[in-house]
């Protein structure tokens, strides 16, 4: 037997082993790896939205825990109602809506501090409600 005889099987059996994929199996395995890729830029786009959504939510809190201060630390009694102001706080304007509501027990009133982005809108970013009451001299 000659040397050219030994080596003809094992490249024949070289040749069924190493088969590539198909066509069809590339064109699937691309689909699956397209829809993985447009599902994670989706979900990049919603976190992006959602963080400029929470960032405004931070500052607005902010603007009504400072306006709500401001009303712990006027002394004039009963609190003034529905005073509207704004504020600048990281380089925008807020607007604010204070409301002063009574409660059953006439030395207590509620506050509630109302914050918007925009005067004219209907909802506020942010809504914080505190309890004040007056003070014996």
């Amino acid at each position: 037997m000659s040397s050219l005889d030994v080596k003809a099987p094992t490249n024949r059996l070289l040749k069924d082993i190493q088969q590539g994929f198909t066509l069809l199996e590339v064109m699937l395995a691309m689909a699956v790896f397209a829809i993985a890729g447009l599902s994670l830029l989706s979900a990049a786009g919603n976190n992006a939205r959602n963080m400029g959504h929470l960032e405004n939510k931070m500052f607005a809190n902010w603007v009504a825990s400072n306006q709500l201060v401001a009303v712990n630390l006027d002394k004039k009694w009963p609190p003034k109602n529905n005073v509207k102001g704004e504020v600048e706080l990281a380089g925008r304007q807020w607007f604010w809506l204070q409301k002063a509501i009574k409660t059953t027990d006439k030395d207590m009133r509620a506050i509630i501090v109302e914050v918007r982005l925009n005067e004219d809108e209907n909802l506020p970013l942010t809504s914080l409600t505190t309890y004040i009451s007056k003070v014996e001299k």
